[in-house]
Order: C-alpha cells, then structure tokens, then sequence
C-alpha cells in the first residue's frame, strides 16, 4: 500500500470524528485531524481514537485547516475526509485511493450512493463539491487560495483542476453518507450554516474567475 495520510479538518464534531478516525486507522493509514478552533472536545476526542491532533488557535474554516493539516502530512500521498462521515468502512478509502495511486488520475472525488436519501441526492447534483478526496501531496500543496477558501474549499481545488488539466476521476462510495448540518444544529441553525457555506462557495468561484 502506498504511503498514505488521511487528514479531516473538523470543527466542533465531537459526536462524529471518532468513527472516522477509526475506519481509517483499521485500514492501515495514519491519520492527521486538524482541529479548526472548536469550543467542543473535538481534539480529545479524535487523538484518543488515535489520531494526531493538530490545533488552530481560532476558527478558519475549512480550506484553512486543510492548509493548516497538510503542513504536518508526510507522506507521498494524502486523502481528504470530512469529520461527520456514516458507513465508512477500509473498502471505500481503497477505492478512493486507488485512482491516484495507480497513476490513473491526479484527483478522485468520491460520491455518496445508497447511504442517505438527502446526501445522495445533493451529490448527485453538484458532485464537485463533495469533500472526499485524494492526491498526490506535492499537488495538493500547490493549489492556491486553500487557507482562505474556508467552506469554498471544494471549489477551489475543482477550478484548480480544470485550470490545470488534472485527470479526475469520481468514485462511487456505496453505503456511505454525511450528518446533515441541520442534524448537528437544529433546523434553522443549520440552515443558516448552509446558506453561509453556498456563500463562501460562490465568493471562491468568483474569485478565481476575476483571477
């Protein structure tokens, strides 16, 4: 298995980053959570289901944490994992792994199938902006606009592909899916949080056209 790290940016996801930390330790990668400033145990919780925790100081977002995490990854290859992820299982990260592994692409994106109802149905609509990702370390690091991305992270890195002709390849992860955001902080809570995030997604897409 080529050497791989599995780096989540979290904020205040207590109740969920533990299983994913767990499902990719059981598959044989070390794992980097880059705790984003949370008020919760968060970076408790995740260093004591085995992660290596790294701290921001205050919240910044999550291209920031990225940013932030992929500065303590070592290895040649790295994959991206959202803290609030249901059913995954070592079989999903190999096939998410695998395309760049074996030189086949230089970004997979995997896509929510046959998990949850609402999940599956925001993929399919916008599949570019899932969170599940990997690459080649080198490239990811070359990516501009990362630490000020914040939710527009998956943007970014879309456009950066594009921009740069990289072979993406999207990958089918069955059975798995995501906590909503309403589920996590109530029904307006999480709207509010999702109508912020769709912000900073435009704002990065605006961005990079002006660039």
């Amino acid at each position: 298995m080529a050497a791989t790290t599995v780096l989540i940016p979290a904020y205040n996801e207590q109740d969920h980053v533990a299983a994913v930390v767990r499902a990719a330790l059981e598959a044989g990668f070390p794992v980097i959570v880059a705790d984003d400033g949370s008020a919760d145990a968060t970076a408790q919780v995740a260093e004591a289901a085995g992660a290596k925790v790294v701290r921001l100081p205050q919240n910044r977002g999550k291209g920031g944490a990225v940013a932030y995490g992929l500065r303590h990854v070592e290895t040649p290859l790295v994959m991206l994992l959202d803290a609030d992820l249901t059913g995954l299982t070592p079989r999903h990260l190999e096939a998410l792994l695998a395309p760049v592994r074996d030189g086949e692409a230089e970004m997979s994106i995997g896509i929510f199938k046959g998990g949850r109802l609402q999940t599956d149905l925001a993929q399919r609509i916008t599949p570019y902006l899932s969170g599940q990702r990997a690459f080649r370390t080198e490239l990811l690091r070359q990516v501009q606009g990362l630490e000020g991305a914040r939710y527009g992270i998956e943007m970014v890195l879309t456009q950066h592909a594009a921009e740069h002709k990289w072979r993406v390849k999207y990958v089918p992860l069955v059975g798995m899916g995501q906590v909503m955001k309403e589920e996590k902080r109530g029904f307006w809570g999480g709207v509010a949080h999702r109508l912020q995030m769709y912000r900073e997604i435009l704002r990065s897409w605006r961005r990079r056209r002006v660039s």
